[in-house]
């Protein structure tokens, strides 16, 4: 059937919460506003205020109360308005869902999903355009997942909700109308598992989140000057699938990263030394990186285009590595 990315997230929290009556859903508005996007549409009617919690407008507040529900066996998702606001509960993301499995020796788990929209959007500004899927990557005890087709989101999404661990889960606030085919019936996907959306023999392009669509638009342009990309959907960021990279690299000989996120201690630094450090040999030449400008995104469109990479960039970076 086919899906928009925020029908696909609708219908993996509400197969869950049908599931598990432990699963419940927390944030700014998921109630009777339905979300700020729309994706708990329909959730008060059916499942309640009572797993169906509209909060204040305190983050560090209701991501604290949510790890303290997990920890007593609950199975929350918070819904941030975007994950710019995620700032403010970073210590209760860092300090405590990410470290008290470890620090309880086992003994106590934190089960919850902390979701919501990140990255540029159109013009909103040095404040609510940012990409900080490397801040949580450098956390151990995060797992974090960035999906970009509706299929992937919905399976992504059930499985991260059924793990027993804390799981960061950005979509893209652009990617929300996107629309592509999503799976009929029950299905997960793993985590840590990306995938080959596109082959190619002369040059692999690795991106995730909604530079994979990019990195795929990019791919059809350069089939008509004769390169045959292959594109690399990395789906999750940690824990991060090299194998599948690397076994891209060893057929193409060539790598070119496609991040959104700013270059200075990119995710794409973290992913490049993975397969240098595993594929040397069996790379033809220096991996490419494309990354958003190491600057806060400004507001004017034509200054934020510059700041986000576009498929002029990736081809360059392409004919570069060839």
């Amino acid at each position: 059937m086919n899906l928009s990315y925020r029908e696909a997230l609708n219908q993996a929290m509400r197969e869950e919460m049908q599931r598990d009556d432990r699963v419940f859903l927390i944030g700014e508005e998921v109630g009777y506003y339905q979300g700020a996007f729309k994706v708990s549409k329909g959730f008060v009617e059916e499942f309640g205020t009572e797993r169906v919690r509209d909060t204040p407008i305190t983050e560090a507040g209701f991501t604290g109360l949510a790890i303290g529900a997990a920890m007593t066996g609950l199975r929350p998702i918070v819904e941030l308005m975007t994950f710019n606001f995620g700032i403010l509960a970073l210590d209760q993301i860092v300090n405590n869902a990410a470290k008290i499995r470890y620090m309880s020796g086992g003994q106590i788990s934190v089960p919850m999903v902390i979701r919501g929209p990140g990255s540029a959007a159109h013009q909103l500004a040095a404040q609510h355009s940012q990409s900080l899927e490397a801040w949580f990557c450098h956390v151990p005890g995060l797992k974090v997942i960035a999906p970009a087709t509706p299929h992937d989101a919905k399976g992504l999404l059930k499985t991260a909700i059924r793990d027993d661990n804390p799981v960061i889960f950005i979509e893209a606030q652009l990617l929300y109308g996107t629309k592509g085919e999503v799976q009929e019936g029950e299905y997960t996907i793993p985590i840590g598992k990306a995938e080959i959306k596109r082959e190619g023999q002369d040059v692999t392009i690795a991106a995730y989140s909604k530079m994979l669509l990019l990195a795929l638009e990019t791919a059809a342009d350069l089939e008509q000057d004769g390169i045959d990309a292959e594109v690399v959907d990395l789906r999750t960021l940690k824990p991060l699938d090299v194998d599948t990279l690397v076994q891209s690299v060893k057929k193409t000989g060539r790598l070119v990263i496609v991040e959104e996120g700013w270059r200075f201690a990119g995710l794409g630094a973290q992913i490049a030394e993975s397969v240098y450090s595993t594929a040397f040999d069996a790379l033809d030449g220096p991996i490419v990186r494309v990354t958003g400008e190491d600057v806060p995104m400004p507001y004017a469109r034509p200054l934020e285009d510059l700041a986000i990479p576009d498929r002029a960039r990736i081809i360059q970076a392409v004919k570069q590595v060839l």
